[in-house]
């Protein structure tokens, strides 16, 4: 048995907005996008992500998820300079002790997403 990468799926009532805002500020890509369903499929690379309008099986009253979103980069400078004046920053770049250089963002739904880059690469 072979798992495949995990897709995470996250909640909006905000479709058009949220695929836009993956699209034109972090340079995903739209690979579906159905209204009718109220679902889209953005990717960047090997990163892939669903957007998803809650349905009478999803409880949902705002966009909520007890964690964060931790997106490895190779180039984690260029893409803070890149986004940085852009959207709303969780925290600015820096180096860890655990041998990451990252910072956070919140994306329009006030999900956080983090960026990182090995350095002990």
């Amino acid at each position: 048995m072979k798992f495949q990468p995990i897709v995470p799926m996250i909640w909006t009532n905000k479709l058009q907005e949220t695929v836009d805002f993956y699209c034109d500020f972090l340079g995903f890509s739209c690979g579906n996008f159905s209204e009718e369903w109220g679902w889209a499929a953005v990717s960047k690379d090997q990163c892939e992500l669903m957007i998803a309008e809650p349905n009478e099986h999803t409880p949902f009253e705002r966009p909520y998820f007890s964690g964060t979103f931790y997106i490895k980069t190779d180039d984690v400078d260029a893409l803070w300079n890149q986004i940085k004046d852009k959207v709303k920053i969780a925290y600015d770049i820096e180096d860890f002790d655990w041998g990451m250089r990252e910072f956070a963002i919140y994306d329009n739904n006030s999900y956080m997403i983090q960026f990182g880059q090995d350095l002990l690469r």
